[in-house]
């Protein structure tokens, strides 16, 4: 096989017609700045052509599709291997879906559970045990000689049935006796028998067998005792007399898992009862979803500042008219009874009365208002009333499995470790992946099974040992997957790979260092190296400076953005690149260039204090944040600083400031918050999930380009409207594609592919609507050009230029102006966010919440957003951003630094100051980077 992947004439996307060689087997980052090319090269060619060739060898069926499916704009690749993609796309919406599954290891843990756990009486705690017949029989033949035994089978009368049609069904299959309420009958005496019908609780035993244990007597009880078992669904029931005794005791034995004096009864145990999306493991009231949607009661209260029945109280109800003077009175009526003032805020009102309000009072035959939600839940038809109510509910943890989403019996099944330390398998999922990795290792089964489950605990082991080295120690195995960021997904689909010891594959990763703070970087770059050394080609689009120093061979894309990109500046060693003279990457590498430290600091003109917080692994810390600053929230990854900011922080400012009812995490108090007026956040979600969103829609654009293009000569002659250049609505748009530009076509074994629509070849517009232009170019067009291109055309429209501008600042003129959202990067929507913010008038009493806004930006691009970011702090707001780059968070006038560790070992303030003071710290990790940049070559 060639040593080099050739990439001749490839012209994808702003590729200009380059070549490239890839060496096979090696580290290879693809660098640049944002918008260079990168992404064009390493996924929209490179993969693209792979996946291609993995589809021409799949069956007619999905072959059919493949002429519809463009291949990448590029003449040729050779050497090329099958590709796979880890990219920065989320898990997915299931809520089935956690750590422990997509990783595959909940399936390896239930084998271990369904074969060698210990069950356990839910009730009483007690251990269950179930005996072989051959152990029944030895039990028996332990009694002393002389002893002797009547043999029982429990039997159950049938539905509605007779006991006479029982006694005659056993009598023909031979018995003689039969035990009814602790009595004997014979069978042919019918006039003697009971008479009574089912459903009844006294118990019904066949008689089996009569013995008296002697020497040579073993055949006969392993005969009578199968006989019984078979007959009373695997039980067995003994009556005992001890030689020269007339006393009787009854004893009870079963082949299955139950406890006779309780009556808890476990089936055969599979690896199915122990999986939440299978009903014989799941909790029959969450439905193994390990939550349930309750009415909150906070929610019911739209306004506490304001009375009850003005504005205060929020529900499904008409705002006017009978119903609702109906309803006043009633509440009226109840708060006399309870001695409450109305006139007064809902906040002064007394408990008893909210409380009776929400639940209800028998005694002033008020039903209650959650009550009355609930019966209206389940029997209204309406969807509009359906998704009202469903604003009045909130998520909670299951009350009947605690959020662990199996039935009782199952999580009682146990397992222990060399310590003594017993696990259920709902317990080993709540487990962060660490000490998982720990506890499963240390796990003793029996000799009989030691050798037929050892494959399966090392294979666990195994995958949770690449989910720490990639930095995911601090995941709980129960974790949510649609609570992961983009790159905590990419890092787990990147253990899951090196578990599968792939060889002779091109692995293309999109930015794995995302999220990862520095300390970490070396154990990812590890796992990095281990992918490439067992046989695979490791292709990394990347800016992260440490991955580019470790990389064997470093393609330098640029020089600029958009169309001045898509050309190779410089390839080789790290080195070489390091000695390009024109590589900007390589100006960085040797600190050349470098992101400058602002000479002076803000002063706080006031502080936002955030008391005992103490939600998921934060201990009851109190975080001052200095309003007017740029702040930035750090720590390792799972030190607690999302839980800080956007579990605690945001939720509790939009409830002060906006009236949100979502409730912040566990804290105490928030301070300061009145001189706040406003709070905005500026996340990596998506700005739009289809191709109909774009920036120009975002940033409000657009808007104001279809009204310029109605007032055109060419338009008003047609009596054209705005709305006549709008791809969302019939009139202008191509109706083939409904104005997408591009046609879903349903893959069924792949993800959903676009194709363009071969009607408007993309332009998403009718022929008659293209017809109309500005200075010769029409809609279609100016949605097409770059951002910076559709800047200079409108230089001179002061309201379009005022929202094109922006984009550019943030350092997104390549982009184009018309381009898909879902296109777009979690970086690039995050700053089409900015851009928007930076468009619109502030107070200069503004908190910004931002996540990582660095992600996807070389050092170049970091140092205009930092220019970006620096002007809305010195118009007077206050940033608050999560972010882990040490160059980004020198140029801050406050850090507050979480940890020391991930997990169980962080949640406390490390250090908080000046970058300077934190860098001082000598138990900060973030400090030590701080205070040493990375090394130069």
């Amino acid at each position: 096989m060639t040593e080099w992947i050739s990439i001749r004439g490839a012209r994808q996307h702003n590729l200009r017609n380059i070549d490239v060689r890839i060496p096979r087997g090696r580290l290879v980052v693809v660098t640049g700045v944002s918008g260079s090319g990168k992404s064009s090269l390493a996924f929209s060619t490179l993969y693209a052509e792979g996946q291609r060739r993995y589809v021409e060898s799949l069956s007619t069926h999905a072959r059919q599709f493949l002429d519809q499916v463009e291949p990448p704009d590029v003449d040729a690749i050779e050497g090329l291997s099958p590709a796979i993609a880890l990219e920065q796309r989320p898990a997915g919406s299931n809520p089935r879906s956690t750590v422990a599954t997509i990783t595959e290891i909940l399936d390896y843990a239930r084998i271990l559970f369904a074969a060698a756990g210990q069950p356990h009486d839910p009730t009483t705690g007690e251990e269950v045990f179930r005996r072989t017949p051959q152990q029944i029989v030895d039990r028996l033949l332990a009694l002393p000689v002389g002893s002797k035994a009547v043999i029982l089978a429990p039997v159950e009368l049938m539905h509605g049935e007779k006991l006479s049609h029982l006694c005659e069904r056993l009598r023909r299959d031979g018995l003689v006796r039969v035990r009814i309420g602790g009595n004997l009958f014979e069978l042919d005496d019918s006039e003697q028998l009971p008479k009574f019908r089912a459903p009844s609780s006294t118990p019904i035993e066949a008689v089996i067998d009569r013995v008296t244990v002697r020497e040579g007597v073993a055949a006969r009880l392993t005969d009578s005792v199968e006989a019984a078992l078979r007959r009373g669904n695997r039980r067995v029931r003994f009556l005992l007399s001890d030689p020269g005794t007339t006393a009787w005791r009854l004893e009870e034995a079963t082949t299955a898992f139950a406890n006779p004096s309780t009556g808890f009864h476990l089936p055969d145990l599979s690896p199915k009862h122990f999986s939440f999306n299978s009903p014989l493991g799941a909790c029959p009231d969450c439905h193994g979803l390990g939550s349930r949607s309750v009415f909150d009661p906070p929610r019911f209260l739209a306004r506490t500042d304001l009375p009850l029945l003005s504005g205060g109280l929020r529900g499904w109800w008409p705002a006017s008219g009978k119903v609702r003077t109906a309803l006043n009175q009633q509440i009226a009526d109840l708060a006399h009874r309870c001695h409450a003032d109305l006139s007064q805020p809902c906040a002064s009102l007394p408990a008893v009365f909210l409380e009776a309000l929400l639940h209800g009072d028998a005694a002033a035959a008020w039903p209650g208002l959650i009550p009355q939600a609930e019966h209206l839940q389940q029997n209204t038809r309406s969807a509009s009333t359906r998704r009202l109510l469903q604003s009045l509910t909130s998520e909670r943890a299951c009350s009947s499995c605690k959020g662990k989403r199996l039935r009782p019996e199952i999580l009682a099944v146990t397992l222990a470790d060399a310590q003594g330390n017993s696990r259920g398998i709902g317990e080993f999922s709540a487990l962060r992946i660490a000490e998982a990795h720990t506890w499963i290792s240390d796990l003793v089964f029996p000799a009989a099974l030691r050798d037929a489950l050892t494959d399966i605990q090392n294979e666990i082991a195994e995958r949770l040992r690449f989910l720490e080295r990639v930095g995911l120690g601090y995941l709980s195995l129960d974790r949510r997957t649609v609570t992961l960021s983009g790159g905590e997904t990419q890092r787990i689909r990147l253990a899951t790979q090196l578990g599968g010891r792939l060889s002779g594959v091109i692995y293309v990763l999109d930015e794995p260092s995302i999220g990862l703070h520095p300390r970490d970087h070396e154990r990812l770059l590890e796992t990095l190296r281990e992918l490439r050394d067992i046989g695979n080609t490791v292709i990394v689009v990347e800016h992260d400076l440490s991955t580019i120093l470790a990389a064997d061979h470093v393609i330098d894309m640029g020089p600029g953005a958009g169309p001045q990109g898509g050309a190779v500046v410089a390839e080789g060693s790290p080195a070489a690149i390091a000695a390009h003279p024109e590589s900007l990457t390589g100006g960085y590498l040797r600190r050349e260039y470098s992101i400058p430290v602002p000479s002076r600091r803000r002063k706080a003109k006031g502080w936002l204090r955030l008391l005992g917080a103490r939600e998921h692994n934060l201990r009851d810390i109190d975080a001052a944040f200095p309003l007017g600053c740029f702040i930035c929230v750090t720590g390792v990854s799972g030190s607690g600083k999302s839980t800080l900011v956007d579990d605690i922080l945001r939720p509790a400012l939009a409830q002060r400031i906006h009236g949100s009812r979502e409730e912040p995490g566990a804290h105490r108090a928030l301070e300061g918050a009145e001189a706040v007026d406003k709070v905005i956040v500026i996340d990596q979600s998506p700005i739009g999930r289809s191709p109909r969103s774009n920036p120009a829609t975002y940033v409000g654009a657009f808007d104001l380009l279809r009204a310029l293009f109605a007032r055109l000569p060419a338009a008003r002659i047609r009596g054209y409207s705005p709305s006549r250049f709008s791809f969302n609505l019939p009139g202008g748009r191509c109706e083939q594609c409904r104005g997408e530009g591009s046609i879903r076509i349903d893959m069924h074994f792949l993800h959903d592919v676009f194709v363009p629509c071969d009607a408007c070849r993309g332009s998403r517009y009718n022929r008659e609507t293209l017809q109309v232009a500005y200075r010769g170019r029409n809609i279609a067009e100016i949605l097409d050009a770059s951002i910076h291109d559709a800047a200079r055309l409108f230089e001179r429209i002061p309201r379009i230029y005022e929202k094109l501008r922006p984009l550019e600042q943030v350092g997104l003129g390549y982009l184009k102006l018309g381009q898909p959202a879902n296109t777009l990067s979690g970086g690039e929507a995050q700053r089409v966010r900015i851009a928007a913010e930076l468009a619109r008038r502030d107070t200069g009493h503004t908190v910004y919440l931002l996540d990582e806004p660095t992600t996807g930006l070389h050092l170049h691009d970091i140092g205009t957003l930092l220019g970006v970011l620096q002007r809305l702090a010195d118009a007077g707001n206050t940033l608050i951003i999560v972010e882990h780059h040490p160059d980004f968070i020198r140029c801050a006038d406050w850090v507050i630094d979480l940890g020391p560790e991930g997990g169980d070992g962080g949640g406390s303030i490390v250090a908080q100051g000046t970058p300077e003071k934190v860098a001082a710290s000598p138990h900060s990790h973030t400090g030590r980077f701080l205070a040493h940049p990375a090394i130069a070559l």
